[in-house]
Formats: C-alpha cells, sequence, structure tokens
C-alpha cells in the first residue's frame, strides 16, 4: 500500500511540472508576441511566434491608451490686476473667453491690438488660436485677426480687433474679445527636393 502510495505522488509530481512548464512557455509566448526577436535573444528559440496583425484588436495591447486619459491643462498667469482669467461659455465650449485689460476706441474701418494682460502656455503638441465671437461679428462689424499663440510663447496675449462698421466701436474693460482654441500640432521636419510628384 506504501509503494502505491509513494507512485501516486510522484504521478502527481511529475503532471505538476508539465502544467508548470506549460503555463512558463505560455507565459513566453504571449509576452514575446510582438518582438521574435526579442523572444530568441531570452531563449526562447521554440516559442510560437504570431503575427500582430492575426491577433484580435480586442486581444492587442494599447501603449497609447494611458496618454489618451491624461487630462491636458491650460495654465495661465495675470500680468497685471487689470487681467481677467480665461472662462468657457460651457464645459464643452470650443474655446476659453479672452477678456480685454484696457479701454480702447476702435474708429470706423480702423484697428487696435487689445491687450488681456495674461501669458498662456498651451499643453504640450498643442497651439493657441485666437478666433472670433460670432456676437461682435453679428452685431457690430468687429472681426479678429488671425493669431496664433506658439506651445511656447510667454508674452502677452493680445487680440487684433477689425472695425468694419461705419461707428467708432467702444472696448471697456472687462469685455469678450475673442476666444481663444487649443488645437493638436505636428512639427515637421524640412526637406527641400528639385521637383515634387504631381498632386495625388
Amino acid at each position: 500500500m506504501e509503494h502505491f502510495v509513494a507512485k501516486q505522488r510522484l504521478y502527481w509530481r511529475c503532471c505538476s511540472s508539465i502544467i508548470a512548464a506549460q503555463s512558463s512557455v505560455l507565459s513566453h509566448r504571449t509576452f514575446y508576441l510582438h518582438s521574435p526577436t526579442l523572444a530568441r535573444r531570452k531563449g526562447c528559440e521554440n516559442a510560437e511566434v504570431i503575427d500582430a496583425a492575426e491577433v484580435s484588436p480586442l486581444k492587442r495591447t494599447k501603449p497609447h491608451a494611458v496618454e489618451e486619459n491624461v487630462i491636458s491643462v491650460l495654465k495661465f498667469s495675470k500680468l497685471s490686476e487689470h487681467a481677467t482669467a480665461p472662462t468657457r461659455g460651457s464645459a464643452k465650449a470650443a474655446g476659453y473667453d479672452l477678456f480685454s485689460a484696457y479701454d480702447y476706441s476702435i474708429g470706423p474701418m480702423d484697428k487696435a491690438i487689445v491687450k488681456t494682460d495674461i501669458q498662456i502656455a498651451v499643453p504640450s503638441g498643442c497651439y493657441g488660436r485666437v478666433a472670433p465671437r460670432s456676437g461682435l461679428a453679428a452685431k457690430h462689424f468687429i472681426d479678429v485677426g488671425a493669431g496664433v499663440v506658439d506651445e511656447d510663447y510667454r508674452g502677452n496675449v493680445g487680440v487684433v480687433l477689425f472695425n468694419f462698421s461705419k461707428e467708432t466701436f467702444e472696448v471697456k474693460k472687462g469685455d469678450r474679445v475673442a476666444q481663444l482654441v487649443c488645437e493638436r500640432i505636428c512639427y515637421p521636419d524640412l526637406q527641400e527636393l528639385k521637383v515634387l510628384h504631381a498632386s495625388l
């Protein structure tokens, strides 16, 4: 009887070893799924290498998943006591309202650079676009000149206002004069070619 029990124990030990070995191989196959070269370096010559394109999209790793969940922050600083913090009209508003820090009088068919007395730091990989407010254009024929705030710009944010009406337009301290929209941008290298291919 003791001899039989000893054989049974030996049998189960062998089974456990086989299961552990198979689990180890499977883990290596999974770990080196997208890196055959790394698998060979680690001594997994017999690992089954599967093409990443054949793997279900639901099972693929998502290396950028963390980046997608990062909360972007628009940082700003007031340069004077006349500045007003940018605000959004709603949680889903595209831009932050920019406010004039001083009073201005803009004559008919004239323009002025309206200072906000704020400096901003847009999120990494973005630039700030100074856009017009529809209310000013529709009611007073006031337009905003195209403005770009670079990622590394830290100066006073100014808004160029054009008065296309026949009357003088008065800007008061604290008036909303434009909106700032943060947009994604890429920074490509420049390459000069003798000839470019025709449009595709």
